[in-house]
């Protein structure tokens, strides 16, 4: 079956992003993390991010009922942990991999960056939905952020304060 999205998911497939997990407590109070390269910095103040859930996957009643959410931005030596959390039905996080602040969101160790984030607001669009998150908590160390661009991974310049 021949893909209609194809041509522009190619076009698409031209923008250079830095890779994240964004991650959740499911119910039950279990980590589980997805893979997401569509995050992005929305405001300063109040302080808030973005990034865009696909209304099909295996855990998105999870993250659309959760009240809060960490989005871990990965360090370049960190592309395993991508390619685990972009696998269909493959969100389970280790309790021993994760870490916690304000709002309990489970958090990646050894991340360039990561935020802690209370859902602020939640926008259905098309086949997506957005959801908006007010940071609680931030951190970023120094290091080489893990790139993504035409399908492939690179490694981003050493980044230092």
């Amino acid at each position: 079956m021949t893909d209609p999205f194809r041509p522009l998911k190619n076009a698409f497939a031209r923008f250079a992003t830095g890779i994240t997990v964004v991650s959740c407590l499911d119910e039950t109070g279990k980590p589980l993390g997805i893979t997401v390269n569509s995050f992005t910095s929305v405001s300063l103040e109040p302080p808030v991010v973005s990034w865009c859930l696909d209304d099909k996957t295996s855990v998105a009643r999870q993250f659309l009922n959760a009240d809060h959410y960490a989005v871990s931005i990965l360090m370049a030596d960190q592309q395993a942990l991508s390619n685990r959390f972009a696998k269909p039905g493959n969100h389970d996080m280790d309790p021993d991999e994760v870490e916690t602040f304000v709002t309990g969101a489970p958090l990646l160790k050894g991340r360039i960056a990561g935020f802690d984030c209370h859902v602020h607001e939640k926008l259905k669009l098309g086949d997506h939905t957005v959801l908006f998150g007010r940071i609680a908590h931030f951190d970023s160390t120094n290091g080489k952020p893990l790139v993504y661009v035409g399908r492939q991974y690179a490694t981003g310049p050493e980044i230092e304060d």
